[in-house]
């Protein structure tokens, strides 16, 4: 388990959070589609982790 992918990826799902809430708040599509994106990305990249860890279980 990387905890330092893991980290960066809620920092993202965070910051896509506050962008897709800005864009819902001033009704902006483009600011709202970029926010719900990097939200995606962070679970991408969690779901990543994931198997890396179950991998690794699998092995030891």
């Amino acid at each position: 388990m990387s905890i330092e992918d893991r980290a960066q990826a809620t920092a993202k799902n965070i910051e896509g959070k506050m962008q897709a809430a800005v864009g819902e708040i001033t009704g902006d599509p483009k600011d709202k589609a970029e926010g719900q994106a990097k939200q995606r990305q962070a679970e991408a990249t969690h779901a990543k982790e994931d198997v890396k860890d179950a991998l690794k279980d699998a092995i030891d």
